[in-house]
């Protein structure tokens, strides 16, 4: 075999097995910085694949349309009034407050969009929802009711306001009864839960 033909071979195993770097100084590989900058992008590309399981490609999400998409939270939504009372959706489609945790004070919160959140019964597999009168009650079918902005207060507690009736917020009274969401606003402690584990 010639010395061309080691020559072809060899070019194509090195370029087969991505490249092997020269122990001879390149003219082209003088600036050390970017050269870092090339090994970071493929050590980043190599770990994201790797590790993440992904392609290495720049992620397709965008956080000025997708922020927080998705994410779900199991919490109870404790309220400190009265003796204190867990929200519950019960199978029935009542909602009401608990003092005991139970398995119907287990919520799903889903993010839906920026700030707005849905609250889904783990137990009763109801949505929570709220209709114009302020009334609150569970679904199985989800829709624009069973939407809600989550607020976080400067006690550290949230507020959940109807997506689509401004103003009506859910609320607990101090017998752990559900209060109607035009009749409550975030001043007032029966609109204030802390979601817990």
């Amino acid at each position: 075999m010639s010395w061309t033909h080691w020559i072809v071979l060899w070019s194509l195993w090195t370029c087969a097995c991505g490249g092997i770097t020269s122990s001879f100084p390149l003219p082209f590989r003088n600036n050390n910085r970017n050269n870092a900058t090339v090994l970071e992008k493929k050590w980043e590309t190599l770990f994201s694949r790797s590790y993440l399981g992904i392609s290495g490609r720049e992620s397709e999400l965008n956080w000025e349309s997708d922020y927080l998409q998705g994410i779900k939270r199991v919490r109870r939504l404790y309220c400190n009034i009265g003796i204190g009372f867990h929200l519950q959706v019960l199978p029935d489609g009542r909602i009401s407050g608990t003092h005991s945790e139970n398995q119907h004070s287990l919520i799903e919160i889903s993010t839906v969009d920026r700030g707005v959140i849905s609250l889904f019964g783990m137990k009763s597999e109801l949505f929570v929802a709220m209709n114009a009168k302020g009334r609150l009650y569970g679904t199985r079918f989800f829709r624009d009711e069973c939407k809600f902005k989550e607020m976080l207060l400067a006690n550290n507690y949230n507020a959940y306001e109807s997506f689509v009736y401004k103003g009506f917020y859910i609320a607990l009274s101090k017998r752990g009864r559900v209060k109607r969401g035009n009749k409550a606003s975030t001043a007032m402690t029966v609109t204030h839960f802390l979601p817990r584990l």
